[in-house]
């Protein structure tokens, strides 16, 4: 008998991922960005948290794409590429689909392996529609396939992931995109709305423990891509609401005193201080269109819900102007 030995590939990290970690770590106030969550475990672990009983985005979201998609599709138009940022597992994306009769699919995601799985799904589901997946980080401009490059463009930008973003950045992303989709595109954005801070801290501090792996699983990532050896036994994941500027703030807290290497890099951290890992902006109606006309898009038409919980915004690529 002859017995093989097969090891396991560790992939070569992702240099902007640890420059990103390393920067972050080592900043008076500790910050990873958020993007780094979505490795393959990460992916799986937020397609969870989107049905959580506290997780109210992502039901009041799809209620909203199945009331209003047909109003959607009549606004833009049939025939058009459908772009959707940071698609991850394409959930709510055949509610847009069906009814605005696209030309294209082309799902965007960091998370490739993720990415990929959810393409093939979504194709056998649409079997006449071409889809297109792109691995990149869409908080760049992104070159699009050459396949849609005569047909119009709506993004899709769905589950208010805008709000993990600062003011500027976002601004910068919604330029981004602009630039990606090109002249005469539209987006389609959801946006969630500021409302009762134990609402919103529930959804981010799940009884289940969902959102608390999630946000641990950054360390596992940063232990197994970038040779580290953090005890994240020894951090605990906190939620805060930052009223003063509308976010809800995830971080992960040291529970002791903890020194710790990544990439032979050392570190130490105090018990009680945090790696600041998310945001999440909340937008009232003006603070939205606001932020999109900085951006480069007029919103067209909006959709909330009774409670006004959650609003999908369609928008209008519109050129940046500094002055009237």
């Amino acid at each position: 008998m002859t017995i093989t030995t097969v090891r396991a590939v560790v992939p070569a990290a992702d240099p902007a991922f640890r420059a990103d970690v390393l920067a972050g770590l080592a900043a008076p106030q500790r910050a990873i960005p958020a993007r780094w969550f979505y490795d393959a475990h990460g992916s799986a672990l937020f397609e969870r948290i989107t049905d959580l009983p506290e997780y109210y985005p992502t039901r009041v979201e799809r209620r909203l794409l199945q009331t209003h998609a047909a109003a959607v599709a009549a606004i833009t138009g049939h025939g058009r590429a459908v772009v959707e940022f940071g698609s991850g597992s394409s959930a709510k994306t055949p509610l847009l689909l069906s009814a605005v009769d696209p030309a294209a699919y082309v799902p965007i995601d960091i998370s490739g392996d993720f990415l990929r799985d959810s393409a093939a799904a979504l194709g056998q589901r649409f079997p006449g529609l071409p889809v297109h997946p792109v691995e990149a980080d869409f908080t760049r401009a992104i070159t699009l396939p050459p396949m849609i490059e005569d047909a119009p463009r709506l993004g899709f930008f769905p589950g208010s992931t805008v709000g993990n973003l600062i003011a500027s950045s976002a601004v910068d992303l919604l330029r981004a995109m602009a630039r990606t989709l090109g002249d005469g595109a539209m987006l389609l954005i959801g946006m969630d709305r500021i409302k009762d801070p134990a609402v919103l801290i529930d959804a981010y501090d799940d009884a289940q423990g969902v959102t608390a792996a999630f946000n641990l699983n950054l360390l596992h990532r940063i232990n197994r891509e970038l040779e580290g050896d953090i005890p994240v036994d020894a951090f605990r994941h906190i939620v805060r609401w930052n009223d003063g500027i509308a976010r809800i703030e995830m971080h992960l807290e040291a529970m002791r005193d903890l020194a710790f290497t990544v990439s032979g890099h050392r570190f130490a951290i105090a018990a009680g201080e945090t790696i600041h890992t998310e945001n999440s902006h909340k937008y009232g109606p003006r603070d939205a269109r606001l932020l999109l006309a900085a951006g480069g898009w007029t919103s067209v038409a909006e959709w909330a819900n009774a409670d006004d919980q959650f609003v999908l915004i369609l928008a209008e690529a519109t050129p940046v102007r500094s002055a009237p």
